[in-house]
């Protein structure tokens, strides 16, 4: 991954004040980009990257300029068709200076304007400065893989890959969103376009925004539908989703450093490594952390599917220690997150980067087909009742419920209430 800074002052700015705030905020992304940095600065703009480098090692830094020097770009993420996406630029009659993905999103830009987006197939945050226009544009994958926080303020917008980032650039108060707060205690994040702070919005997956002097416009360009049907049958979609998902994997393999992948023994990291193995000419590189509490070890499984595959596999027995790694984690999560699986991925993760630079999992293969019922049923529960029932119903009835109904995990799933009586006597 990369990060990416900037901002821009409508009004103008001092260049010199602007190149030191531009590299104090850039710098507190040194971690997601340890490869370089780069900086941007003109008299109404400044622009800030720093970079893990995977594709055209030599010629992709950014920030990057057009032929013309008129648009700037920073960008993190990778775009899986740019080699396709290139060949059909160049029939337009684009010359390219470098072979990485971000000069193909440019001439995109440049070929298309915001409808750019809908030929990109990728994990991405960008912006772009028109340096003639006066417009910023930033733009956020389908999913929301990659982060985007921006502040607007009169006569000026700031933007970082972190909130940290925009903290470091002083535009910050760091006042706490009560409903943000509220957002966290109820679902255990903070969703967006919210974020923590007050005043401080996430760019939304599937969202862009253009933003000048005058205006801030916000659209969304993508938006996943539930609504088709189709008549073939069980065994011909599963056929299809294996095509699918070797599609998806082989166009994560473009590297030009070690990539490998994590394997928890579980269905979904499964997968992804099999479906590795068709197009990798050497072994997969795989990784699995374990506990010596045998309780949460799955290294057994792992290691089985690793010889079953022929993958190159490497274990990691850690003691956590979360007292020490939790104010780390916490600082690179930028806002609250009550995920205790933060803990392992931290290890996993920092035990990985010794020997892989890029790393494929399973991430998200619960959450593409539907998510755990046990854990969104009770929301939809709890929805259907707050319509039916008037908040000075439930106040009484469910508080009281909630105040005498037991908290125990000896209970049977059915019957572990208490938490539902409790959000259902709180007002909407």
């Amino acid at each position: 991954m990369c990060g990416i800074a900037g901002f821009v002052n409508f009004n103008g700015h001092d260049k010199r004040e602007a190149n030191s705030r531009i590299r104090a905020m850039t710098e507190t992304l040194v971690h997601r980009g340890p490869d370089g940095d780069g900086y941007f600065v003109d008299d109404r703009a400044a622009l800030g990257h720093r970079r893990l480098a995977i594709i055209d090692m030599q010629t992709g830094s950014q920030p990057m300029s057009d032929l013309h020097d008129q648009l700037q770009i920073v960008f993190n993420g990778e775009i899986y068709n740019f080699q396709a996406l290139r060949r059909e630029l160049e029939g337009f009659g684009h010359c390219f200076r470098t072979r990485s993905d971000t000069e193909v999103i440019l001439k995109a830009f440049v070929q298309w304007g915001s409808d750019c987006l809908q030929h990109l197939n990728g994990m991405f945050a960008f912006a772009i400065w028109d340096t003639r226009s006066g417009m910023l544009f930033l733009a956020r994958d389908r999913v929301g893989k990659k982060p985007l926080f921006f502040q607007v303020q009169e006569n000026s917008v700031s933007f970082g890959s972190e909130l940290t980032a925009l903290v470091a650039g002083g535009s910050v108060s760091k006042q706490i969103d009560p409903e943000s707060l509220d957002c966290y205690l109820t679902l255990g994040y903070v969703p967006a376009p919210r974020t923590i702070y007050r005043g401080v919005h996430k760019l939304e997956p599937a969202q862009f925004a253009l933003i000048s002097r005058d205006s801030v416009r916000k659209k969304k360009y993508w938006e996943l539908s539930f609504a088709e049907s189709t008549s073939a049958s069980f065994d011909d979609i599963v056929d299809e989703f294996e095509e699918l998902l070797d599609e998806c994997v082989s166009c994560r393999l473009i590297s030009e450093v070690p990539l490998g992948a994590f394997l928890s023994g579980g269905l979904d990291s499964s997968l992804v490594v099999s479906s590795m193995t068709k197009f990798m000419n050497d072994a997969v590189k795989t990784h699995s952390i374990g506990f010596d509490d045998n309780r949460f070890n799955e290294l057994g499984a792992a290691r089985s599917i690793a010889d079953h595959l022929s993958t190159e596999h490497t274990e990691f027995v850690v003691q956590p220690k979360a007292i020490e790694v939790l104010p780390k984690i916490a600082r690179y999560l930028d806002e609250p997150l009550a995920d205790s699986s933060v803990l392992p991925t931290w290890y996993v993760c920092e035990m990985t980067r010794q020997s892989v630079t890029v790393a494929l999992s399973g991430d998200g293969g619960d959450e593409s087909f539907g998510g755990y019922t046990f854990r969104y049923l009770p929301h939809t529960v709890e929805s259907r009742i707050r319509s039916v029932l008037p908040a000075a119903v439930r106040g009484v009835t469910f508080g009281s419920l909630g105040a005498i109904w037991p908290h125990s995990a000896r209970l049977p799933k059915a019957l572990r209430l208490k938490s539902i009586f409790e959000n259902l006597a709180v007002s909407d």
